[in-house]
Order: structure tokens, then sequence, then C-alpha cells
């Protein structure tokens, strides 16, 4: 059986995330309901106790009847009752089946969703084809001695942490109005002064909003120096993994480097927590450039990170490339290709 549900089913999405054998707070209704553009739409193929399901976010395409599914900010894609490895190969084809006829009936011309890392969905997505390695994602791993941890640190890193500690930098927890309206303030001006588009940049309903949900644990840590807030994060604890979600540093105490300490302070929360993993992401477009560097000082463990870029209708997709003038062989790192420029 399949079905479609959208964001006003909200405890029936909840229950398939919720029962999942794996799931972040990417997955979850919540953090759906905060897309103001496009519409969530949570795809369910189940066969008793069994499902896949896929959350995504359909968009109309301008001048047509078509429309194509992206997915949230962050790391989604599909999410299952097993864990994908275990998940019979004959309950993947009948899903493909499904969901391929799906797409179709529903004039979706193609799909694409950023892979979570720590998943492997690829035995599920790999049926369609599509799969496309984005590079790295830096992984700190929780299970080790938080010495062994910062034996991985580089230099530069480590000498950076023990100023942090020499000074009195010290981090809080925080949370209501004011908090949210300080961090809004710092994460706003960091976006601003790396060039980062609009895409980027969200108001202080959306990080109240953000915050406040059972669906997962987000929280605000803030570096601070005597009573000087310096750096800010928005980090999630959900189901043993970390995630840095949204962080942000005044521009007069970049050359201190406090988020450094932070993500140090970060680790030693979540060992308390249980937490096995702190997911730092990667480079800008997950590019190996100077942020992918700068994560990568803390440790040498990375995991792949693919996005999955399925062309559901060819016929429909060559129009749109054509009717645009593009190429569809252009050596372009952009899907789907008819929303390029």
């Amino acid at each position: 059986m399949t079905k479609k549900l959208t964001i006003h089913n909200r405890q029936e999405w909840r229950y398939y995330v919720r029962n999942a054998a794996e799931y972040d707070f990417y997955h979850t209704w919540h953090f759906h309901s905060l897309e103001t553009s496009d519409i969530p739409i949570l795809f369910v193929y189940e066969e008793d106790d069994d499902y896949i399901a896929f959350p995504l976010l359909q968009r109309d395409i301008p001048g047509s009847t078509y429309h194509d599914l992206t997915c949230v900010y962050g790391f989604s894609g599909p999410i299952s009752n097993k864990i994908m490895e275990k998940v019979d190969e004959a309950f993947i084809d009948k899903f493909k089946t499904a969901f391929t006829r799906f797409l179709l009936k529903e004039n979706y011309v193609s799909v694409f969703a950023r892979m979570h890392p720590f998943y492997k969905q690829q035995v599920l997505l790999d049926k369609f084809g599509g799969v496309h390695e984005n590079g790295k994602t830096v992984i700190i791993d929780l299970s080790v001695s938080i010495e062994d941890q910062r034996k991985q640190y580089t230099q530069s890193t480590m000498d950076a942490i023990k100023h942090a500690w020499k000074m009195g930098y010290h981090v809080k927890e925080e949370n209501g109005p004011c908090a949210v309206a300080t961090f809004v303030k710092i994460y706003t001006e960091t976006m601003r002064r790396v060039g980062a588009t609009d895409y980027y940049l969200f108001n202080e309903e959306y990080f109240n909003k953000i915050l406040n949900t059972d669906e997962y644990d987000a929280r605000i840590i803030m570096v601070y120096n005597g009573d000087t807030v310096m750096s800010s994060t928005i980090i999630t604890f959900t189901n043993g993994i970390i995630q840095a979600h949204l962080v942000g540093t005044k521009a007069e105490y970049l050359h201190k480097s406090p988020t450094k300490f932070l993500v140090d302070e970060i680790t030693r929360i979540g060992r308390k927590m249980g937490m096995k993993y702190f997911n730092l992401g990667g480079g800008l477009g997950f590019k190996h450039d100077r942020l992918f560097d700068w994560k990568a000082s803390f440790s040498t463990q990375c995991l792949d990170f693919n996005t999955w870029r399925f062309i559901a209708n060819p016929a429909i997709y060559k129009q749109l490339l054509d009717e645009k003038g593009i190429d569809e062989n252009a050596e372009i790192d952009f899907f789907p290709l008819y929303r390029y420029a």
C-alpha cells in the first residue's frame, strides 16, 4: 500500500519517523513544518509492519503543469522500520515500482535529495540509479576517550582551545526570546560576512520554532568571555548523532577562534548525553575548501556525502532543458539542470 502524507497528517508522519530504525531531526514532521515556500510530503510504501518512508518537498515548475521534488536543508533521504542493510531486496524492488509509478502519476519530473551520511540509503537508491558523490563530511567519534579524540586535533586547533581555557572562556546552554535574538544577530552577521545567499537566512520565528518541539532535542550553546557572547550555535541531538545545524561568530572575535573551543565543549556535552557522533559537515557546497580544512582540523574521520539525482520523466526533463537552451550533457554540478540560472 502507498500513501502520500502532507503536513496536515501530523500524527501519521510522526508515527513513521518515530518507529523508524534510523532517523534524524531532518526527517521529522516538525522540521518540515518550518518550510514556507515548498510543500512537504511524506511518501510511504508499506506491507504489514514493514515500510519505507521518504520525506520530500514538492515544488511547482514555472510555466508548466509539472512538479519536482527536493529535500529540506540538511541530510534526509528515505527511512524504514528496519536499518537499510536489513530491508529485504524484494521489498526494495516493490518500493521502487511503487515510487516510480507515484512520480509519474503525480507529474513529478525529477527528485533531488541529500542522503544521510550515517545511514546506508544507497542500498535502496542504487536500485534507481542517480546516486551522486558530493564529497566528505567530517565526524568526531565520541565513543573514544576525549584524550584520544584530542590527539586527532591539529596543533593550531589544540593551541586555540588551550588559549580559550587560559582566558577563562566558558559555554552556556540558553533558551528563551533573548537567547534567540542574540543568536539571530550573530548568525545573520556571520552569513552576511561570508556572502551567503538569502537561502541561508532565517527570521526569529524560524529559530523559535526549531527549538520548541518534542520530536528532537535542539539547543542554543553560546561561548562567553566574561559576560560577552563571542560565538553561538544551534545543535541537535537525535539517536546518538549531534548535528552542527547553524553557527555564527562575532567578527571582532574571529581571531580568537571561539568556535574551536565551542566544538570541543560540545563533544563533552555529547558524551554526557550518551551521543555517539558529532557531525561537523563538509565544506561550502561540500567542496574541499578552507571550511572543510577547518573542520578536518578536529578529526581525520570522514563519511561520504552523496546526493540522489533521479529523473523520473526523461522526456519532459529534456523538454524543459530545450526550452531553456541547456545541453543535457553540460558538465554543471547542479540538479535539476532546468532550474539552473
